[in-house]
C-alpha cells in the first residue's frame, strides 16, 4: 500500500476525534488492566524520584557543601545511591511491562482482524484493495498499540514530571513557582502550534514523495512507450513539478523545525531570567538559597522537555486514532453472506440443484443474471460457455454461496440453500480455478490443504488420480518430490504443475459438487490432457459445473449451456448444439477456424480451410 493512500486515509479520519472512539480505544486496555496499573505505578515512581533527586541536590548544596557538614553529605549520598537503585529497578519494570502490554494489544487486534476477515464475504474483497487490508492488520494495529503503550508512557511521564516539579517548586518558594507557572501555558501553546504546522508540511512532502516514486516506476516500466511517442520532455516537466512541490514542503518543514527549538529556548531563557533575577533578590534577603535557585532551574528544564513531548504525542495521536477508526470500521463491517439463525447442516449436495428465477447484481446495481432458471439432476456435468461477462462465473459463485441471489431462490435437494449452514456447503464443494493458488510450503502440504487429516498415502493417491504424481516425484534432483518447497504462491512451479496440484487438492477433499473454472485455459495441450483425465476421475458420480473457453474440454458434458447477458441462450449436448448452428456452433467453429489457421498457415486457400472446418463440424 502506498504512503499516499495511507496519508489520504489519515486526512479522512483525523477530524473525527470523538469521545466514543477514544472510549473504544481505551477499552482495548481493559483485558490487561493489571499490566496498565503496574506500569503506571512504576512510571510515577521513576518520575517522582527524578524530581526528588533535584531536591536532594539542593540539600547537598545548602545543607552539606555550604555548611561544610560531612556527615550530612554522607547521609545524603547514601540516600541518593539507594534511590538510584530503586529507580533503575522501576525503569526496568515499566519498560518491560509496557513492551509486553504493547505486544498483547497488537496480538489481540491482529487476531480479531484476521478472524473477522475470514468471515467476510467475497464481495468485501472485491470492493477493497488488498493493500488496504494488509495495512489494517500491520501498520494500523502497530500504531494503535504504540498509542496505548508508549503514548501512555510518554504522556504519563510528561504529566508526572510537570506535577512533581510543580510540587517541589512550590515547596521551595511558592511565589517564584507562581511566576514560572504563567510561562508554562505559553510554552505549551507554542509547542502544539509548531507541531501542527510541521506535521502538515510533512504530510504534503510524503504525498509528493509517493507520487515521485510512482512517476519513477511508470517511467522505468514504460520507457519504450515514452521514447516511441517522444514524451521525454513532457515527462521531465511533470517530474519537475512533483519534485518542486516536495522540495517546497520539505523546506518549510525544515524551516519550522529549525525555528521551533530556538523559540522554546527563548521562552525558557525568559523563565530562567525571571528565576535568576527574582531568586537572586530572594537570596539577598534570606528568603531563598543558592541550592533553591539551582533546583528551580533544573525543574524548569524538567517541565520544558515534557511539554515538547506532549506536543509530539498529540501529533502522533492524530495518526493513531485515524488508524483505530479504520480498524473499527473493518471490525464493524458485517459479512454480507452469513448463516441464518435457524440454519441446519447440509447433509449432502448430491441431490437436485435448482436456480428458480434468480436475479443478481453487484454493488453498482448492474444486472448480471436476469430471471435465470436452471434445474440440474444429480451426477450431471454442466458446461457453461459464452462470451466474457455473460454471467458464467457468477453462476458458480452463487452456487458456492460466495454471493447470494438478489432475487429468486437457489434450492439444493428441494430446500433453499440459504437455510443450510454456510460452512457445510463449502466443505462439500471442490473448486479448481483458472489461476491456481498454492501456499508457501511443500507439495504435500498444498495437496493436504484439501483435507488436513489425510495421510501421506491418501495425498499420494489423490496426486495419482489427478495425474500429478509423475511430475512430483521428479521435481528435485535430490529426490524430495512431495517434500519439495513450491515457493511463494507456487512460483517455483509452472502454471500447469500448479494446476495439477490444485486438482489433486480437490480430489483429496472428496467433494460432492465439483467446479472447474477455466482450469485448462493457461496450460499446454499435454497438461490439458492430464487435467482432463483427472477431471473425469473426479467427476464420476458427482454433480459438476465446468466453465471453459477451450470447447474441446467439455464435449462430453451432459449439457452445454451458452450463457449470454445473464441468460441461457442455448442448451443441449455438443452434437445437438452443433446441429442447431446457433451460438454454440459459432463459438465452436471460430475456435476451430483459429486452430486451422495455425495448422495450415495464413497463406492457405480459404476454400481448403472451409472444407476442413465443415468436415470437423459434421
Amino acid at each position: 500500500m502506498s504512503e499516499e493512500l495511507l496519508e489520504l486515509e489519515e486526512e479522512e479520519f483525523t477530524s473525527q476525534l470523538t469521545a466514543p472512539v477514544l472510549k473504544r480505544i481505551g477499552g482495548l486496555l481493559l483485558p490487561h488492566w493489571q499490566w496498565v496499573v503496574g506500569f503506571l505505578l512504576t512510571i510515577a515512581i521513576v518520575s517522582g524520584l527524578d524530581a526528588y533527586f533535584t531536591y536532594v541536590n539542593k540539600q547537598f548544596i545548602d545543607e552539606g557543601i555550604a555548611l561544610g557538614d560531612k556527615d550530612r553529605l554522607m547521609f545524603l549520598a547514601t540516600i541518593y545511591g539507594g534511590l538510584i537503585l530503586v529507580q533503575a529497578a522501576a525503569v526496568f519494570i515499566f519498560i518491560y511491562l509496557a513492551g509486553v502490554l504493547g505486544e498483547r494489544i497488537q496480538y489481540d487486534l491482529r487476531k480479531a482482524l484476521f478472524n473477522h476477515l475470514q468471515d467476510l464475504s467475497l464481495s468485501y474483497y472485491a470492493q477493497n484493495a488488498v493493500g488496504r487490508l494488509i495495512a489494517r492488520v500491520t501498520s494500523d494495529t502497530g500504531r494503535v498499540s504504540d498509542l496505548l503503550t508508549w503514548g501512555i508512557v510518554d504522556t504519563t511521564w510528561a504529566v508526572m514530571n510537570i506535577i512533581s516539579s510543580t510540587i517541589f517548586m512550590a515547596i521551595i518558594n511558592w511565589r517564584l513557582a507562581l511566576i514560572v507557572f504563567t510561562i508554562i501555558p505559553i510554552m505549551a501553546y507554542v509547542a502544539i502550534e509548531f507541531r501542527k504546522k510541521i506535521l502538515a508540511e510533512f504530510r504534503v512532502s510524503r504525498r509528493a514523495n509517493s507520487k515521485i516514486t510512482g512517476a519513477f516506476n511508470e517511467s522505468f516500466q514504460g520507457v519504450r512507450v515514452t521514447k516511441a511517442l517522444g514524451r521525454e520532455d513532457a515527462n521531465t516537466q511533470e517530474f519537475q513539478g512533483l519534485t518542486t512541490k516536495m522540495y517546497t514542503a520539505s523546506y518549510r518543514a525544515a524551516w519550522l523545525s529549525a525555528l521551533f527549538l530556538p523559540t522554546v529556548q527563548i521562552i525558557a531563557a525568559l523563565a530562567l531570567g525571571v528565576i535568576v533575577g527574582y531568586g537572586g533578590n530572594q537570596v539577598t534577603v534570606g528568603l531563598m538559597t543558592i541550592g533553591g535557585i539551582q533546583a528551580f532551574v533544573s525543574y524548569l528544564t524538567f517541565m520544558m522537555w515534557p511539554i515538547q513531548d506532549l506536543a509530539r504525542v498529540y501529533a502522533e495521536m492524530q495518526h493513531s486514532i485515524a488508524s483505530a477508526e479504520r480498524i473499527f470500521k473493518l471490525v464493524d463491517t458485517p459479512p454480507e453472506v452469513h448463516n441464518r439463525s435457524e440454519a441446519v447442516e447440509a447433509k449432502t449436495l448430491l441431490g437436485e440443484i435448482e436456480f428458480d428465477h434468480v436475479d443478481f447484481f453487484y454493488e453498482d446495481r448492474k444486472s448480471v443474471l436476469t430471471d435465470f432458471t436452471l434445474t440440474v439432476n444429480p451426477g450431471e456435468m454442466i458446461a457453461l460457455v459464452g462470451p466474457t461477462g455473460g454471467g458464467k462465473s457468477t453462476i458458480v459463485n452463487l452456487l458456492c454461496r460466495f454471493y447470494e441471489p438478489s432475487k429468486g431462490v437457489i434450492r439444493i435437494n428441494g430446500m433453499d440453500y440459504m437455510d443450510y449452514k454456510l460452512e457445510t456447503i463449502h466443505n462439500k464443494i471442490g473448486i479448481v480455478l483458472q489461476t491456481p493458488h498454492l501456499f508457501s510450503g511443500t507439495v504435500r502440504d498444498n495437496i493436504r490443504y484439501g483435507r488436513l487429516e489425510a495421510s501421506d498415502a491418501e495425498v499420494e493417491e489423490a496426486a495419482r488420480i489427478a495425474g500429478a504424481h509423475d511430475f512430483i516425484v521428479t521435481l528435485d534432483a535430490q529426490g524430495r518430490g512431495y517434500e519439495q518447497n513450491v515457493g511463494e504462491s507456487g512460483n517455483l512451479l509452472s502454471v500447469g504443475q500448479k494446476q495439477l496440484i490444485s486438482l489433486a487438492r480437490a480430489v483429496l477433499a472428496k467433494p460432492e459438487l465439483f467446479i472447474m473454472d477455466e482450469a485448462t485455459s493457461s496450460v499446454d495441450t499435454l497438461t490439458e490432457s492430464l487435467i482432463q483425465r483427472g477431471m473425469d476421475a473426479l467427476m464420476k458420480g458427482r454433480t459438476s459445473f465446468v466453465i471453459a473457453h477451450r470447447l474441446s474440454t467439455i464435449r462430453r458434458a451432459n449439457r452445454i449451456l451458452v450463457i449470454e447477458n445473464g441468460k441461457i441462450a442455448e442448451g443441449g449436448t455438443h452434437a445437438e448444439l452443433l446441429k442447431l448452428r446457433g451460438h454454440y456452433y459459432r463459438l465452436y467453429t471460430q475456435q476451430f477456424r483459429h486452430q486451422l489457421e495455425v495448422a495450415y498457415g495464413v497463406a492457405e486457400e480459404e476454400s481448403e480451410k472451409e472444407e476442413a472446418l465443415s468436415e470437423a463440424a459434421d
